[in-house]
């Protein structure tokens, strides 16, 4: 029925808003503890690596901090974990939903890769478990003891694999799936690394025994490498709303770029927190990358041929669409209220690239993208934006007879637009 693609469309609001939450406060706390390390004063007597005196909501906190643990276990520890777990499990539940459930529109690009769609969910899952073992076996090798040359060689494993994802799935999906692939590698760290090594020490003090520094030195590698990935994560996640970002050629490049810009920014808070000086230099740098981003912005998509939109072949839940009563109607609306801006050569004043990446201009796009026309104009006025095309009522109401008749006869289909 039609009431499941609404209901489809408010989950995937429902765990879009949870794991924004949780990335909030993820890297809130990922943050701050970083700052706080980082700003220690060491100058002090005792048994703690640092002290840091510090006011907040009216009130003054006092903390210290011991290299390994404190003579006596506290009654009461705070665990840091479940905001980096909550995080990438609302955020895999978000790739099934948008990614999976509707890969044929976002996750395949059929003119990069021949698959089935069973063929790219296995990929898309497979690659993120991938890369966390190649990560972990970098980390646990000689090279651990070379935390520069590592993250270099971590740079290089990240770009690589944006290559490899754009060379099978969209634009969209290839941005979407790096920042996923980094995100598995960060919270991994948290699960097996981080939070393990934690336990051994606490373990240790309980006992008696003096625990062992080497487990606070490998934790503390792993979420350094998880700091200065944050930034680079976020980008990626909301690329999906800037066609600027993902539908070009060079996107992968475009990535690997905004990995860099990640480097000189966390680098310059680190120093300044850290007291080690205040380089500026870090910004022209980050402002050289992000113009060098904005210029490759500019090329042109490498998957724009409407003559191809108009040929292909439609896949069953598109034909359904395309052939059920009112479609004529609806795309004449379409082509007269939306097609403007959502274009492969878009002739609204200002737009560059189709919102979104979302072109309607052929039957082919406007049946594949039935759901969210439904969505957006007709069971809403979320498009057009501020109405500026004058879609009348009758229109949309016309739009909503189209796909309530259409997904009455097909509700086990509706869900995957």
């Amino acid at each position: 029925m039609y009431e499941f693609a609404i209901m489809w469309d408010w989950l995937a609001f429902a765990l879009r808003w949870l794991h924004v939450i949780t990335a909030i406060a993820w890297i809130g706390s990922s943050f701050y503890f970083i700052a706080l390390d980082l700003g220690l004063n060491r100058n002090i007597a005792g048994p703690a690596d640092g002290e840091e005196w510090q006011v907040h909501g009216g009130g003054f906190y006092h903390i210290q901090k011991y290299l390994v643990a404190p003579e006596a276990m506290p009654e009461h520890l705070t665990w840091f974990k479940w905001e980096s777990y909550s995080t990438w499990l609302s955020g895999a539940a978000m790739l099934m939903i948008v990614y999976w459930a509707g890969g044929e529109l976002y996750l395949l690009d059929a003119a990069k890769a021949d698959l089935a769609l069973w063929q790219g969910i296995v990929i898309s899952a497979a690659s993120l478990s991938i890369g966390w073992l190649v990560y972990d076996y970098l980390c646990k090798s000689p090279l651990g003891e070379k935390p520069t040359l590592l993250m270099l060689l971590l740079f290089v494993l990240l770009v690589a694999m944006g290559w490899g994802y754009n060379q099978v799935f969209t634009g969209r999906a290839m941005m979407l799936h790096l920042g996923a692939f980094t995100a598995t590698i960060m919270t991994a760290n948290v699960f097996f690394i981080i939070m393990p090594n934690q336990r051994v020490v606490v373990a240790d003090l309980k006992a008696g025994r003096k625990p062992d520094p080497k487990y606070g030195k490998i934790a503390k590698l792993r979420s350094t490498h998880n700091n200065y990935l944050t930034l680079p994560v976020i980008f990626l996640m909301l690329s999906n709303h800037y066609p600027l970002a993902f539908a070009t050629e060079y996107n992968w490049i475009i990535a690997a770029l905004v990995f860099l810009m990640g480097v000189t920014i966390r680098h310059y808070f680190n120093s300044l927190h850290a007291r080690k000086g205040n380089p500026i230099w870090t910004w022209p740098v980050t402002v050289i990358l992000f113009l060098i981003i904005a210029w490759l912005s500019t090329a042109p998509l490498s998957d724009d041929d409407y003559d191809a939109a108009q040929t292909r072949e439609f896949s069953p839940v598109e034909q359904h669409f395309a052939s059920a009563e009112g479609f004529d109607q609806v795309q004449d609306i379409v082509l007269g209220r939306c097609s403007m801006c959502h274009a492969r050569e878009p002739a609204y004043e200002g737009i560059r690239r189709a919102p979104k990446h979302v072109h309607l201009e052929s039957p082919g796009d406007i049946a594949a993208q039935a759901r969210n026309i439904y969505l957006q104009a007709g069971a809403s006025h979320a498009m057009p934006p501020a109405n500026v095309t004058w879609m009348e009522d009758d229109e949309r109401a016309a739009i909503r007879r189209w796909y309530r008749r259409a997904a009455a006869d097909m509700p086990f289909l509706v869900g995957s637009r």
